[in-house]
């Protein structure tokens, strides 16, 4: 029996890559209910499209599944992000019952006001730096495709779980530590000039729920390397979900699949963890 939440909030799950852990993303979804559902950002990666595609059965389904969602009730909002920027100059207009906004604010179940939104506005590199991220973004890519045969390895040796070399890198370079810790100081700047109580945002794939200086910094992580989304329960209390595992019926093909993207343009305190595991 899926859990009931009253929201959902995903980002970063790049879909067209080959990084993309859309299985894990169905199987979180199968798991959870809700009366909204936020997609904050870099959903499809058109970035990574516009030099090969690479599209699975299974994130069909992803599309599938969240356009049937929308079609029967939940209230669905997509913010674009840096690699989905395309999207952004439909913003305010209604596609197949997903709402586009540049970015949202919700009011929780107890009352709290949060900012949406991706985050990308509040990264020096990105603003100025273009060609600085997309050298970036290619690297970042290089590291999932050695991180496949790195899994098949894993599988040879019956090592549990899934293990990210990007994720680890990312974690053990001093400079990426010190910049997740300047956007979050960013991103709540602007939070704090708003008079609201915190932010949920994506696009650093670092995900966490933290209490900083009177507000709550949230983050939904990815579905490339954390496989990690933020729920609201029916309280008002959010909670990140780390999904570590598939269960035994969630397998789904991952042979390429006909491309099917519903979406318009395509231009280049310490937290509480739930972990679920196959």
């Amino acid at each position: 029996m899926p859990s009931k939440v009253r929201s959902i909030f995903v980002s970063d799950i790049h879909l067209g890559t080959r990084g993309c852990q859309a299985e894990r993303l169905l199987d979180f979804l199968r798991e959870h209910e809700s009366e909204h559902l936020f997609l904050i950002g870099d959903i499809v990666d058109f970035w990574a499209m516009s030099r090969g595609v690479h599209w699975t059965a299974a994130q069909n389904t992803v599309v599938q599944k969240i356009l049937r969602r929308a079609r029967h009730g939940t209230h669905v909002v997509l913010i674009p992000g840096n690699h989905d920027e395309a999207i952004r100059e439909h913003a305010g207009i209604s596609f197949g019952d997903i709402r586009v906004e540049l970015e949202v604010e919700h009011t929780l179940a107890d009352g709290r006001r949060f900012l949406l939104v991706h985050g990308d506005e509040y990264d020096q590199v990105t603003r100025y730096h273009r060609w600085v991220a997309i050298l970036g973004d290619v690297s970042y890519n290089l590291l999932v495709r050695l991180n496949v045969w790195i899994a098949a390895l894993r599988r040879r040796l019956r090592r549990p779980g899934y293990w990210s070399l990007a994720g680890y890198a990312k974690r053990k370079v001093k400079k990426a530590v010190s910049f997740i810790y300047d956007f979050e100081d960013c991103v709540l700047h602007g939070v704090r000039s708003r008079k609201l109580d915190g932010v949920i945002c994506g696009h650093i794939h670092a995900a966490t729920i933290r209490d900083i200086d009177g507000l709550t910094y949230v983050n939904c992580g990815d579905w490339v390397d954390s496989c990690t989304g933020i729920v609201e329960h029916l309280d008002g209390r959010l909670e990140l979900v780390h999904w570590t595992g598939l269960a035994p019926d969630a397998q789904l093909s991952a042979e390429p699949a006909r491309l099917m993207i519903p979406f318009p343009g395509t231009r280049s305190a310490a937290p509480e963890v739930r972990s679920r595991r196959a």
